[in-house]
């Protein structure tokens, strides 16, 4: 859903989490017994207005596939798709030109649908810790952003060097919206503040698992098996607040999916937005007691 930040100015701030194909929310998102016709992305259409695609990270996207999800939230009129940017571009050595080329046009023909409806909030674009930033690293966004000069482009970066104010200005000349994020501290990890390079306030929760973020043999829902506290929540959501007045519109991604847990924070994120107790599933407050104090069960009305 969207909140907004109260203020002499108000920013409209989207929370949403991020996919929603994962085993481990059946049965604690979604209902176990489904009805006819049930889709997950519609099913959480009618809690967020935006989401995070992570398919489209491990393999090309599908139009058909797209056509599909923009279907699913016909009714949600100001739903917005964040599509991550498959990981050829970011996660393996640089291609040829001809390679790079021919895979954009594939991914721009997968996400056309979502374009077209003007649902396409981002394309994310997600560095690995080990992007170093340097000359050639720098010319590699710069390919990448003369693939998708004609998209919004969120960028993801995940190692401090990239925060030094020579860096941002080069990023700032690039028109990357360069993301916040919420990592397990590190020495190499971005700072908690940095200032806005482009024009989407973007932040990602990835989770404060520091015992399997930096443990080599952790799968990769180990990584993000994290809830995060109220306590911790209030001052990410101080910062989401001070991000949305720099950008006219804000997003707020959870990441940290394991066991429906990024859609628990999400609702938690939203109430204290606007102190209102948005919707959520049944089966989300039965598998998080917490959130009957801060949400509606669907369908039902508080009485206080």
């Amino acid at each position: 859903m969207q909140a907004e930040r109260r203020g002499p100015t108000t920013r409209r701030i989207h929370v949403g989490p991020a996919g929603w194909s994962y085993p481990d929310w059946e049965g604690r998102v979604y209902p176990a017994s489904k009805p006819h016709g049930f889709h997950p992305l519609a099913h959480l259409a009618r809690f967020f207005d935006c989401i995070e695609v992570n398919s489209s990270f491990y393999g090309m996207p599908r139009r058909e596939h797209a056509e599909r999800w923009v279907q699913l939230v016909a009714e949600r009129p100001a739903f917005r798709f964040y599509v991550k940017l498959l990981r050829d571009f970011t996660h393996v050595p640089e291609e040829l030109d001809d390679a790079w080329v021919e895979k954009a046009r594939s991914f721009r023909e997968g996400i056309e649908p979502i374009v077209r409806s003007r649902r396409l909030g981002a394309i994310l674009v997600q560095f690995p810790v080990t992007f170093l930033h340097g000359k050639s690293e720098v010319r590699r966004l710069g390919r990448l952003h003369g693939l998708f000069s004609e998209l919004p482009l969120v960028l993801e970066l995940r190692h401090t060097s990239w925060f030094t104010p020579p860096a941002l200005a080069v990023l700032r000349g690039l028109s990357y919206s360069l993301a916040h994020i919420d990592l397990p501290p590190a020495w190499n990890h971005p700072p908690t503040w940095h200032e806005s390079t482009g024009p989407i306030g973007y932040l990602r929760l990835h989770g404060r698992n520091s015992a399997s973020w930096f443990h080599h043999e952790a799968e990769r829902d180990d990584k993000y098996d994290y809830l995060y506290s109220r306590e911790e929540l209030d001052p990410i959501v101080a910062r989401a607040r001070r991000i949305a007045s720099q950008h006219d519109e804000t997003v707020i991604v959870t990441n940290n999916h394991f066991s429906g847990k990024a859609v628990a924070n999400a609702l938690d994120i939203l109430f204290l937005l606007d102190g209102v107790a948005h919707a959520a599933p049944l089966e989300l407050v039965e598998s998080f007691p917490h959130l009957r104090a801060t949400t509606r069960i669907e369908g039902q009305q508080r009485l206080f």
